[in-house]
């Protein structure tokens, strides 16, 4: 029998009572996001006061922002999901927010501030031609918007200097390997990736001298690169074995390196800047859990610390450096606290081809890890990963007695490029096989029954979904799929238009639409779908510009025509994604549904 689940949904899924904090750029406010009648909204105020509300959304919420250098509120907002974000302009003191980029159809960026140019900001548009973003300098003073660099059309991001100038282009070349450009007078190559290799540029080092990039060039992992711009070598400051960098802390105002991140189980800092290192040192000394700084103003003198545990929601701390004082802000979900939360432990899997898959399992809390009902939870991307620390969705996985196993399989980031580019061309085979494995390792050791194991998944991880239940059709019981593809071949040929410079990374790595219709047709579950017999719940979004809904209702239909098993969610207001707390409730609680009938069940 399913066990009676003990935290609320509305807990886990509906919005937090406070979150993202950050401290102002003179480190004299705080702003936040939190409700105003039930749609995240931000909050302002002094740093020592009160905050109130200074956006009014009522639609799907903010979640995108940050601070101007003159003290305003910057956020990014789409409409219902399509992903061609505006960005806003509001005061502090509220007032109607202003939209800086109103141009219908368009995607805004952020590219850059700096704090010694307060009123100003620059911010990339793809106005002139859908597929690419060009650079505008943009005065947040009267909202002018003034062309700094063009997109010759291969270019994929952009990076200033300190003077907040565009001085710097990645770009994605025929073969997919990548190319930093530097603009002296004109643009000229600076750097060159294979396509093989990850990386990308950070920022100026102090004086313009020099570029700091992240690279995984003369090893396997990505590490942390001082190069010249004269063209002498390069220094590797910070590399770790199995990990790539996952982040790196830059000086606001001198811009030189302070600290590398790195994360294979958990988070760890690489500290650079001896200045700094006392400071890491108390508060890893005072706060429980992985650390990680999500604000600090202009001066680097008041941080906004964030405390990462895996059976509690983060709390968030300001630290004042000078005197070490560290003050408790909020919890994100203080409601959570003292409630029976389950503990997240790593655990290496090996696949049968001999890859080790970093993984996370959850048990549920107060229950023995034997012979459990497991949830293959498969994260998104795939050209992502999974991280060790809170989630809401493993939390209820849990609380309905349910193991929870996320893995990390090959195509993942973050270990190294041996593991991502094993993926390569793998969709829906041995990054599919790494899954199976991980599930047979589970009964393995005991842990799950393998009579009663489910695969669930957002995106990739529903695609995921799909391909467990056609192409393994007895190794799951049900499935969910979460705004997955299911046609690999629709997929690649209606990405987004600005995503058309990537579209050679998609070549390179799944497979080419245009010369292997059949390889790829043969890695979609959506040509399978005779295979399928398990239960399936599907989601989607009605305006997703990633996965249109056309991919999950032609699944849907298929399985119909054949009398499959198959339950169908369309939300009109969402995308890529649920993110409106009402439907976020109504998509888990039909899941939840879903798996006390499917999962749970007798």
């Amino acid at each position: 029998m399913p066990r009676s689940p003990r935290l609320p949904r509305e807990l886990l899924f509906g919005n937090p009572e406070k979150s993202s904090p950050r401290i102002s750029p003179d480190g004299g406010s705080l702003a936040y996001l939190a409700p105003e009648a039930g749609v995240l909204n931000l909050w302002a105020g002094p740093r020592t006061g009160p905050a109130r509300p200074v956006t009014h959304d009522r639609g799907r919420g903010i979640r995108n922002w940050l601070w101007a250098g003159d003290g305003s509120l910057l956020y990014l907002q789409d409409r219902d999901g399509d992903e061609n974000w505006h960005l806003f302009r509001t005061g502090i003191g509220g007032g109607p927010a202003r939209d800086l980029t109103p141009f219908p159809g368009v995607q805004a960026q952020l590219v850059a501030t700096e704090p010694d140019f307060p009123h100003e900001m620059l911010v990339a548009l793809n106005r002139r031609d859908p597929k690419v973003h060009d650079v505008h300098r943009l005065d947040l003073r009267d909202g002018k918007l003034a062309l700094e660099a063009e997109n010759p059309g291969d270019v994929v991001g952009w990076l200033a200097d300190a003077k907040l100038r565009v001085r710097a282009a990645k770009a994605v070349l025929p073969d997919a390997s990548t190319e930093l450009r530097l603009r002296d007078g004109g643009w000229r190559s600076f750097f060159r990736w294979g396509p093989e290799d990850e990386g990308g540029a950070l920022g100026f080092a102090p004086g313009g001298r020099g570029l700091y990039l992240e690279s995984s060039h003369g090893g396997d992992t990505v590490g942390l690169w001082e190069m010249p711009l004269d063209g002498s070598a390069g220094r590797l400051l910070a590399r770790e074995a199995g990990a790539d960098l996952a982040g790196a802390l830059l000086h606001p105002r001198r811009h030189h390196v302070q600290a590398a991140a790195f994360a294979r189980e958990r988070l760890r800092w690489n500290v650079l800047d001896e200045s700094l290192r006392s400071d890491f040192d108390f508060l890893s000394e005072t706060l429980p859990g992985d650390l990680q700084l999500d604000s600090r103003d202009d001066d680097d003198r008041v941080w906004i610390v964030k405390c990462l545990r895996d059976a509690q929601p983060p709390d968030y701390h300001l630290y004042e450096r000078g005197s070490r004082r560290l003050e408790f802000l909020f919890s994100s979900q203080p409601a959570l606290r003292g409630l029976p939360l389950a503990a997240m432990r790593p655990v290496i899997i090996p696949a049968r081809d001999g890859l080790r898959l970093p993984a996370y399992l959850t048990v549920p809390e107060g229950l023995e890890p034997k012979r459990l009902p497991l949830v293959l939870r498969v994260h998104g991307g795939p050209w992502g990963r999974d991280h060790w620390g809170f989630s809401p969705e493993v939390q209820w996985l849990a609380d309905q007695g349910c193991a929870v196993l996320q893995v990390n399989y090959r195509g993942s980031a973050g270990f190294g490029k041996r593991h991502l580019h094993a993926g390569d061309r793998e969709w829906g085979a041995r990054m599919q096989d790494d899954l199976s494995d991980a599930v047979a390792w589970a009964a393995a050791e005991g842990v799950a029954d393998p009579a009663r194991v489910a695969i669930f998944g957002a995106s990739y991880g529903g695609y995921a979904a799909l391909c467990g239940a056609a192409f393994t059709p007895k190794l799951f019981r049900c499935a969910v799929d979460v705004v997955g593809p299911s046609n690999l071949l629709t997929l690649i040929r209606s990405i987004p238009p600005y995503w058309e410079p990537l579209r050679r990374i998609f070549y390179a790595r799944v497979g080419d639409a245009d010369s292997e219709p059949d390889f790829l047709k043969s890695r979609s579950p959506l040509f399978a779908a005779e295979r399928i017999e398990i239960p399936l719940l599907i989601a989607q979004g009605a305006n997703d510009p990633r996965v249109k809904r056309a991919e999950s209702e032609s699944i849907v239909a298929a399985l119909r025509a054949k009398g499959k098993p198959v339950e169908y969610l369309l939300f009109e207001d969402e995308g890529h994604g649920f993110q409106k707390p009402e439907n976020r409730l109504e998509f888990y609680a039909a899941a939840e549904r879903f798996l006390a009938e499917h999962l749970l069940g007798p």
